[in-house]
């Protein structure tokens, strides 16, 4: 069993993979946790593995779960960096500014879809991956969707938190309908317009993928012209490792 860990700035996802990548878990980052308990957290996922792959943007963790794994696991865990053979090449001003989980999805999608694709990654920000012939060409990233609904909530003294749904209409009636709608429509039509200049300016259509946490709030918002994958990065972690062994 190899265990798959996305470390990001919001959660943190795990998921074991024994022939297929089976039950995912979502955790909040906390970097404030001990290797103890965050081994009192995960104890029952991690248990049995005999390899464990990590894509990390949270560099104060790295140390805390690379010693969880030798210390409870007795295994070396794998890092996606330099050193690491992914598949991927990356051809921009520093590629050591290009995060981890984005070669993580770029190796799922040349895999699996295509050579030349465009990534959406909606998490703590939303990032748009340009990869064309298995090369990261640029990036292009703005704030996420949940990260612009809590920021809002916050300096809004008269607005509360509220879940997500899918709004009927643009114009809403209430509050919460309309935050909705600015809130998804904005979001949706952000990437759609982001998307769309990419393939004006590089002149190519290439597929579109979109992925990550908050993904699922606006899935009902494409059409069936985008391919949404939930595990695109975790499947992309276990590509990575059997790359390197």
């Amino acid at each position: 069993m190899i265990i798959l860990v996305d470390i990001g700035n919001s959660n943190i996802v795990i998921a074991t993979h024994n022939g297929e990548i089976n039950q995912t878990y979502r955790y909040k980052t906390d970097t404030t946790k001990s290797i103890d308990e965050y081994y009192v957290l995960l104890k029952d996922v991690i248990k049995g593995a005999k390899g464990m792959i990590i894509s990390s943007v949270v560099p104060e963790l790295n140390i805390i779960f690379k010693n969880l794994a030798i210390k409870y696991l007795k295994i070396n865990p794998m890092f996606i960096g330099p050193g690491v053979k992914t598949g991927v090449s990356i051809v921009v001003d520093n590629p050591k500014e290009v995060g981890s989980d984005l070669v993580a999805s770029a190796a799922s999608v040349i895999n699996e879809y295509s050579d030349t694709a465009i990534v959406v990654d909606m998490g703590t920000a939303t990032t748009l991956t340009y990869i064309e012939n298995k090369v990261i060409k640029g990036v292009s990233i703005t704030t996420g969707l949940v990260t612009s609904k809590d920021a809002l909530i916050n300096e809004a003294s008269q607005l509360s938190q509220f879940e997500f749904k899918t709004p009927s209409k643009v114009i809403a009636t209430n509050t919460i309908d309309c935050l909705n709608s600015g809130l998804l429509y904005g979001h949706s039509f952000m990437i759609k317009g982001i998307v769309e200049e990419i393939k004006k300016q590089i002149k190519k259509n290439p597929i579109v993928i979109i992925t990550g946490g908050a993904s699922r709030f606006v899935k009902d918002m494409f059409d069936d012209s985008y391919v949404f994958d939930d595990l695109l990065l975790l499947k992309g972690l276990f590509k990575i490792y059997q790359k390197n062994n």
